[in-house]
């Protein structure tokens, strides 16, 4: 006999997991010392959320991008919408997977789609304004760290989307509801 279903009380720990893997990419596109953007092969010129560098072999100099307006709210939009992954994540511990709190899973769907929003605004500022204030020639890419932040934003959207459809599965989720086989062989 083969049966196959969904186990809905184990799958409680999968949304706090994902929104852990969200919580680390954010560390990591905020917290790289490289990555957001370079020009070819990063000879000349490459740059993370907080600093650039410019030159050629040994001789770098950088500079704090933290100098311009745009790049503060970048960096402040960042670390926010970090910071309301945190508070998501703790809520969402404590009510998927210490006891069965789903009246706290709108809220949360809240918090994690506030942050998204602020996210997708920083993630679309920082390479329109820093193309027009750095790149006057040459071919760039937005590479690796950037990559992640924009990684951390879309598990964020779908972390966000489960969140809001879970009260409807209380009975799945809590194991009071009658498992519902996809097939079933005799």
């Amino acid at each position: 006999m083969f049966r196959c279903g969904i186990a809905y009380p184990r799958c409680r720990w999968i949304l706090p997991l994902l929104l852990l893997f969200a919580i680390i990419f954010d560390i990591i596109a905020i917290a790289a010392t490289s990555g957001w953007v370079e020009d070819e092969d990063a000879k000349s010129h490459y740059a993370n959320m907080w600093t650039q560098w410019r030159g050629k072999n040994d001789a770098w100099l950088s500079k704090s991008l933290m100098e311009h307006p745009w790049a503060q709210a970048v960096a402040a939009l960042m670390i926010i919408g970090l910071l309301l992954l945190i508070i998501a994540f703790i809520i969402s511990c404590i009510a998927l997977c210490c006891t069965l709190n789903l009246s706290l899973t709108p809220f949360i769907g809240l918090l994690v789609f506030l942050t998204v929003i602020l996210q997708i605004i920083a993630l679309i500022i920082y390479p329109v304004k820093f193309n027009d204030d750095f790149i006057f020639e040459g071919h760039y890419d937005y590479t690796w760290a950037y990559g992640f932040g924009w990684g951390a934003t879309i598990l964020a959207i779908g972390c966000g989307i489960l969140f809001c459809c879970l009260p409807r599965y209380e009975d799945e989720l809590s194991g009071l509801a009658k498992t519902k086989y996809i097939y079933t062989s005799s």
